[in-house]
């Protein structure tokens, strides 16, 4: 399992060492212990412009998922989950709204943007909603009592 994590943002102080710890018990827990994925935190302005680029969406959004699992290539590197993209900022103010911690946050975006690279996605229909959140659940419930330490 390789995990490329790489913070370009500034502003907020990131514990970089539990993101890495929350990954592997993620890829773990989905069987893709033999899985690679690239984690890149920036702030709102590059994440704004990948999101207008990529998705044709004039405004920031917290994370971003390029899965490397679809197209025509993906047997040349089958292991090759995808990349992640996350606002550090945009992560902060959710955070704060949710009453959450920042690290807290940052996993529920890791949790997230990792099952839009394995295929699920919420937004296809409402059965395909539920079961994405569904799974979103199960995995905070693992992460939250393993890597956290934050009781239920």
């Amino acid at each position: 399992m390789a995990i490329s994590l790489q913070n370009q943002q500034k502003s907020l102080p990131i514990d970089t060492r539990m993101l890495r710890r929350t990954l592997r018990k993620l890829l773990e827990a989905l069987a893709c212990q033999t899985c690679d994925l690239s984690v890149l935190l920036v702030d709102d302005a590059q994440i704004h412009r990948l999101n207008v680029r990529y998705r044709g969406v004039d405004a920031p959004t917290d994370v971003l998922a390029f899965a490397m699992r679809d197209g025509p290539c993906t047997h040349l590197h089958p292991q090759v989950l995808g990349d992640l993209v996350i606002s550090a900022p945009t992560a902060s103010r959710q955070a704060a709204a949710r009453h959450r911690s920042l690290a807290e946050e940052l996993t529920h975006l890791l949790i997230h943007g990792t099952l839009h690279l394995l295929g699920y996605d919420h937004e296809a229909s409402p059965g395909a909603a539920r079961s994405m959140r569904a799974k979103e659940r199960e995995l905070w419930r693992l992460v939250k009592k393993t890597v956290l330490s934050v009781e239920d």
